[in-house]
């Protein structure tokens, strides 16, 4: 069973290695695109906590100082189908997108220390979006079609050390980078050729987050876990050129380009502010646990890109409230493979921080909330603490009035966490029983 269960698996990472789509949704229009959270899909299928949770053989994408109490070297990778109705006041659309969403690795150093390191996507930019001015006859007389393709993924390694009786702390230091390419293309009636301007930017920056957890151990071997993230400002620089030209399209649908201008290069920035996050939990160790945490963000400022315009969106302070947990009926069970099966479910709910003005005024915006309910599994594989993660999610986003999109998804998230046993420590003498 445990072979074809990584059979499967494995057919479906090659063919999302080699056929990926970015994000699909009409959100990613707006600064570097539809922003991911760094969760993995354990904390992800538990409603995103993660800053005052730790465990001996899972990674932490949240709090660096949870790695002070990994004693085993784990790898582990995951991958993200998205199911997306997107909804206006009298239409609907469903897409479908599916995405890499991480792959990492972590060890122990010694038995105080652990560290980590990998790559994961931070913002996706997938959208087709077009206008259509009709005359008093209901004809089209103009189009024009915005679309946008590309995203920025992140580097990190992060570090964690036991300092004192129960008290963690920890560090991070991350490098983003990568390519975001948008355009407007417009065609008015009875015009033989269209014109086009397009822009491609390429986004460079690095940011350092500290991390603190502390533990508690109660009565009847409860514990009581405190977790909180800093995470400096910083600025993700845009570099890139800006073109505008005519084209045509030919008989078979290619375009051909006409004339051409190059116009000024672009120098902008995406001011990250200081972002918090605290948590509390309580839970018995490998059996449960439930966890509360808020984040809070103040207000991003964009500048140096295509749909920079001010009437159009602008940011304010974002927060997020989550809650959610596991259960493990038996971990070490001999007899029941399902007892040692862990039950994740959570729920969330987010004030982005986006502000858009469908009008185009600068008078009338709308703020876009995202609210999620999600749950999953972890699978053991065979006798071993490796396991297949399982993740679902439901979710909203955004609204149909004052006529913005409203986007109804479904998420399923598949992801490996294998664990070295016999590899316990990196940097610890063997020893000789």
């Amino acid at each position: 069973m445990i072979k074809k269960i990584l059979i499967v698996f494995l057919l479906s990472i090659s063919s999302v290695v080699f056929g990926q789509r970015t994000s699909s949704s009409p959100y990613s229009f707006f600064g570097i695109g539809e922003e991911f959270s760094s969760r993995t899909i354990e904390q992800s299928s538990m409603g995103g906590i993660g800053v005052a949770f730790s465990s001996s053989q899972y990674i932490n994408f949240t709090n660096p100082a949870a790695f002070s109490d990994l004693k085993f070297t784990t790898y582990t990778f995951g991958i993200l189908s998205k199911d997306l109705t997107v909804k206006t006041s009298d239409i609907s659309q469903t897409v479908n997108s599916t995405s890499i969403s991480y792959f990492a690795l972590a060890f122990p150093i010694g038995k105080k220390a652990g560290f980590s390191f990998g790559m994961q996507p931070i913002s996706s930019v997938g959208y087709s979006l077009s206008n259509t001015i009709l005359d008093s006859d209901n004809v089209p007389t103009e189009i024009s079609i915005f679309s946008g393709n590309g995203g920025i993924n992140r580097l990190y390694g992060s570090f964690g050390i036991k300092v004192y009786k129960g008290l963690s702390l920890g560090i991070e230091a991350d490098f983003s980078f990568g390519r975001v390419e948008n355009s407007l293309t417009n065609q008015i009636a009875e015009v033989a050729l269209a014109t086009r301007y397009k822009e491609s930017s390429d986004i460079r920056g690095g940011n350092i987050k500290l991390g603190a957890q502390y533990t508690k151990e109660l009565k009847n071997n409860l514990i009581i876990n405190f977790g909180s993230t800093y995470s400096f400002g910083n600025e993700l620089n845009v570099e890139g050129s800006e073109r505008l030209y005519t084209l045509s399209v030919s008989g078979t649908g290619a375009e051909i380009i006409r004339d051409e201008a190059d116009l000024e290069d672009i120098s902008g920035r995406y001011n990250l502010p200081v972002q918090t996050i605290f948590g509390f939990g309580i839970g018995k160790i490998n059996k449960w646990h439930a966890s509360f945490e808020y984040e809070n963000q103040e207000a991003i400022n964009v500048t140096g890109f295509l749909n920079r315009t001010v009437n159009t969106f602008k940011y304010d302070n974002s927060n997020r409230f989550s809650i959610g947990g596991f259960f493990t009926p038996k971990p070490t069970s001999i007899s029941s493979y399902f007892d040692r099966v862990t039950y994740r479910a959570g729920l969330r709910f987010e004030t982005t921080g986006l502000l858009i003005d469908s009008s185009g005024t600068g008078s009338n915006f709308s703020k876009v909330d995202d609210f999620g309910i999600s749950f999953g599994l972890g699978l053991p594989l065979g006798r071993k603490l490796s396991n297949l993660n399982l993740g679902f999610e439901f979710g909203k986003k955004g609204t149909t009035s004052n006529n913005l999109i409203q986007e109804n998804y479904f998420n399923v998230r598949l992801g490996l966490s294998l664990i070295a046993a016999g590899r316990q420590a990196w940097f610890q003498k063997r020893r000789i029983d």
